[in-house]
């Protein structure tokens, strides 16, 4: 039978609290909730969370700060619930970290939406049936290597570098489609399932912290770089090998 999945509500409203709970019940998905960071970390330390929604605006330590907390120990998945027109809250919430965000109010069935794509992301290989052939191969590119079943990236000095959902889906549309253009409308939709809105930041801040974790200079990056007018595109040649041919050839 299969487990579950089990979504963590972070939120001091408990009108809204109830609220959200009673929704994504109805679409199968089990509900902790926590009013506060002391709640939502005892929370974390007793129950195996899949997705942490978490409000911006909490009494003692706020969602952006306890994002910082939770990405430095965890992968698990984070949509960020921020005020109506609060830009620098959503912009600073993903380079905290975050995996998406919404704003206040906003329509339930597009947070459902949300939260199926962040964890389509996110445990794909483990809501899938049957494993994809491509599910252990190993990208090679510039002396690192991304391997897909454990979704481990490894520096050119044999330093494992831990990856969130969102930065792990971004690399691997990168790796998949290397050295061609894609633009933000492409990358959106590739992996949020959502077109580019004329203030949407968030494929640039992905961007930006995937270049942090490869150490590529933003002034002048060499594994992703930026096409003026037209989005993105990874540089560097990429080899794709089988985890069986990896241990051959390192054998």
């Amino acid at each position: 039978m299969e487990r579950q999945i089990t979504l963590l509500l972070v939120d001091d409203d408990a009108e809204i609290g109830e609220l959200l709970s009673d929704l994504l019940r109805k679409y199968n998905y089990a509900v902790l909730t926590a009013m506060n960071g002391r709640q939502m970390f005892h929370v974390l330390a007793e129950n195996r969370i899949d997705l942490i929604i978490l409000d911006v605006m909490l009494p003692d330590e706020d969602g952006l700060t306890l994002c910082r907390k939770v990405r430095s120990q965890s992968s698990i998945p984070i949509i960020m619930l921020t005020a109506n027109g609060e830009d620098t809250d959503r912009i600073i919430g993903l380079e905290m970290g975050a995996d998406d965000y919404m704003a206040k109010p906003f329509n339930p069935r597009e947070l459902v939406a949300r939260i199926k794509a962040v964890l389509r992301r996110s445990h794909d290989k483990n809501l899938q049936p049957a494993k994809k052939s491509n599910e252990s191969d190993v990208y090679e590119f510039a002396g690192w290597q991304m391997e897909t079943a454990s979704r481990r990236l490894i520096s050119p000095e044999k330093i494992e570098i831990i990856l969130s959902a969102g930065e792990y889906a971004l690399l691997n549309t990168f790796v998949t489609r290397p050295r061609r253009v894609l633009s933000r409308d492409q990358l959106l939709e590739l992996l949020h399932n959502r077109t580019y809105g004329p203030f949407d930041r968030s494929i640039d801040i992905q961007v930006s912290r995937l270049r942090q974790k490869l150490g590529d200079d933003p002034k002048k990056p060499h594994i992703i770089k930026t096409v003026r007018g037209g989005g993105y595109l990874f540089a560097p040649p990429v080899e794709r090998l089988s985890l069986v041919e990896k241990m051959q050839s390192h054998g």
